[in-house]
């Protein structure tokens, strides 16, 4: 599991960096990488995006673990 936490959070850190540059300068990455929206494109968008939700349940429960730690010390 910490293998697949460290893999989805170097994927939202990427596609931070990627809406960060579409924010700032207006260009896509990834669409200049792959293609715009071609199957590759697609295919990083959606691992970012399950990162991000990977993420978004990892937290959670690794504070939760973090505080049941520090309740047995």
């Amino acid at each position: 599991m910490i293998y697949l936490q460290r893999v989805g959070l170097i994927l939202v850190i990427i596609g931070a960096l990627n809406w960060g540059l579409i924010g700032i300068a207006g260009f896509d990455l990834v669409a200049f990488l792959f293609g715009p929206m071609s199957v590759l494109s697609r295919i990083v968008y959606t691992l970012v995006g399950l990162s991000g939700v990977l993420m978004f349940w990892g937290v959670p429960c690794s504070i939760h673990h973090t505080e049941t730690i520090m309740k047995k010390a």
